[in-house]
């Protein structure tokens, strides 16, 4: 038999004079081509955000909890809340977006994706309703949030974010009794899938991880996309962009608005031989950043490298 032609049609036609391609990026910003935007026969996809937890405290470390990190919590100041605690998570039991413990505290668990083109205002849904919900109860939202519906940011009140990143998901059940030892068994299919991660102490937002053959530095920044840009191709050139010996600024992450550098690091490496070259790293970038005259020959083939190097996960 004949394997089956995997040829899919296309659409050829050029656009109208003035007229956006199929295939050019959609005038609303979203980042997608038009044909999957605003000119899919299904229409447009829910209003998107493109730096959803921009002005929310500590917006790069929940950016990297939410696609980064394995296992950390946040408390979050929830004044609508009062006396309950709110506890911002990376993945809860089940992956349920909020639990409400027997005690009333709430979990709001960042890794869920919703897809309704706004994580910030999914979580303050979420959490509205976490805070109707009975203790013992799971809480989710099925249908998009009103446009002008809160976002996270307008629920939360304190200046910054008090992360924990856990070796494992033990604070699952840490006040749970497991007669059965079934809890123990999905706590240890969970715990063997999270790479050993810890947060500099120096430096915010920056994450070091050990995925066996390698180790990385991943550091989300909250600096405008083409200014840092700018700045890193500028230190690349000079090469200012080796934090240890070993180690190799490889390219970055695009996530929710927000680029993250990543280095290679060697096996060995360790979280605690970078805080001193992250610190001086910070500073150097911060000098890069105030510079405005053009970039150099140099500067701009190590800015089109570094771009090239680039995948977004959200």
């Amino acid at each position: 038999m004949g394997k089956k032609s995997r040829t899919k049609s296309r659409a050829t036609s050029p656009a109208a004079e003035g007229g956006v391609g199929p295939r050019q990026p959609c005038p609303c910003g979203s980042g997608r081509r038009y044909k999957a935007c605003h000119g899919s026969q299904d229409g447009p996809p829910p209003v998107f955000s493109r730096r959803p937890f921009e002005g929310l405290p500590g917006e790069c470390d929940v950016v990297a909890l939410r696609e980064l990190v394995p296992s950390a919590t946040a408390p979050l100041t929830v004044p609508s809340a009062g006396d309950r605690q709110v506890v911002l998570t990376t993945l809860n039991p089940g992956a349920a977006p909020a639990l409400v413990r027997a005690d009333g505290t709430i979990w709001l668990g960042l890794q869920v994706q919703h897809a309704y083109g706004d994580p910030s205002r999914d979580l303050a849904a979420v959490l509205t309703r976490a805070l109707e919900a009975e203790p013992g109860s799971s809480v989710g939202i099925t249908e998009a949030p009103a446009p002008d519906a809160p976002r996270l940011q307008d629920l939360v009140a304190q200046d910054s974010l008090d992360v924990t990143v856990h070796e494992g998901f033990g604070w699952w059940v840490a006040d749970v009794d497991d007669p059965d030892g079934s809890l123990a068994a999905a706590l240890e299919q969970a715990d063997a899938a999270a790479h050993p991660t810890l947060r500099l102490a120096q430096v915010e937002a920056a994450y070091w991880t050990d995925v066996g053959s390698k180790e990385h530095l991943r550091w989300a920044m909250p600096h405008d996309e083409d200014a840092l840009l700018d700045a890193l191709a500028r230190l690349h050139a000079a090469g200012r962009t080796r934090l240890v010996e070993g180690s190799r600024l490889v390219g970055m992450f695009r996530a929710h608005g927000l680029l993250v550098p990543v280095w290679d690091l060697e096996v060995g490496t360790g979280a605690e031989a970078l805080e001193d070259p992250a610190s001086d790293f910070a500073e150097a970038l911060a000098e890069a950043l105030a510079v405005t005259d053009p970039l150099t020959s140099e500067e701009r083939a190590a800015r089109s490298g570094l771009a090239n190097r680039q995948l977004t996960i959200r």
